[in-house]
């Protein structure tokens, strides 16, 4: 009779742990239609994407940028004129799935370092995997509030001294 109530409870914690890990999985689940057509490719799921050259973020779910301006992080649904040089094609995007990235920004910068200046990502529009044939079609970055006329002037660099701690 032990025998049979000890299995039964074996059994019982096995099931719990499989529907708990099922509800882990579906919170935390694929994502991929939310993601731009210029993400990079091989990720089922992504929160956020870091850009090491301009030194912003990307929120996937909520399709807005946020970026360091006026000792301040702002969000917004397009980059600002600063940045309007920025190709978000080609410039690398490293994929961070935590809460929050930018508030410990001087820990990312310094760890992705090496991806600044770096062209040869593959982006989900130049995918053939059909798993990305239903992603999200965005505006690629341009913010029709913000006049991105600036000639150059500013290459999106910023004062990074400033900004990212605790």
């Amino acid at each position: 009779m032990k025998k049979l109530i000890f299995t039964a409870v074996i059994l019982f914690s096995c099931l719990s742990f499989k529907f708990a890990d099922a509800q882990v999985h579906v919170s935390f689940g694929v994502n991929i239609g939310l993601q731009p057509e210029w993400g990079p490719v091989g990720y089922d799921h992504a929160d956020y994407y870091y850009m090491p050259d301009i030194d912003a973020y990307y929120d996937v779910s909520a399709h807005q940028y946020i970026y360091y301006n006026n000792h301040a992080w702002i969000r917004s649904g397009g980059l600002p004129p600063r940045y309007s040089n920025y190709d978000v094609y080609h410039g690398y995007k490293v994929v961070v799935n935590e809460p929050t990235p930018w508030v410990h920004n001087d820990q990312i910068r310094a760890r992705y370092a090496q991806y600044r200046g770096r062209h040869d990502q593959v982006v989900i529009r130049d995918s053939h995997d059909s798993r990305y044939q239903n992603h999200w079609h965005g505006d690629n970055g341009h913010d029709p509030d913000h006049d991105h006329g600036n000639h150059g002037h500013d290459h999106g660099h910023d004062d990074h001294d400033h900004h990212g701690g605790y």
